[in-house]
């Protein structure tokens, strides 16, 4: 598995920005399919957006907000966060995917994970 470390969170007031980094670690992390997911207290791990050699996928609630990118040189996986709102409050998650990424957004089908950073959006 890939060792990934998350950096970025912080708080920020509404309409605000953030980019949040997922550095990767290990000669294999080019062959990861990487996602972003977000968990807030008491609710189940959410699905915000994912790369893959394919192209780049959103959930519709961020869709036209975030964008997620990576740069292999650096090994790392960004996600650009713009027009933050207090619903984006959460612990933001990176993760790997192995094998053929076809659009998935359970989080059971992610292998690796990093601990997480938080955000908090104040209104």
């Amino acid at each position: 598995q890939v060792q990934l470390v998350e950096s970025g969170g912080g708080l920020v007031q509404a309409g605000g920005s953030l980019r949040l980094s997922c550095a990767g670690s290990g000669r294999a992390f080019s062959t990861y399919a990487m996602g972003w997911f977000r968990q807030a207290p008491g609710k189940e791990r959410e699905f915000v957006a994912a790369i893959s050699w394919s192209g780049t996928y959103y959930a519709d609630s961020v869709k036209g907000r975030f964008t997620i990118s990576r740069d292999m040189a650096k090994s790392t996986t960004y996600l650009q966060m713009n027009s933050l709102q207090p619903e984006d409050t959460a612990v933001y998650y990176c993760a790997a995917y192995t094998g053929r990424y076809r659009g998935a957004t359970s989080a059971r089908e992610f292998s690796s994970w990093g601990q997480g950073t938080q955000v908090t959006v104040s209104s």
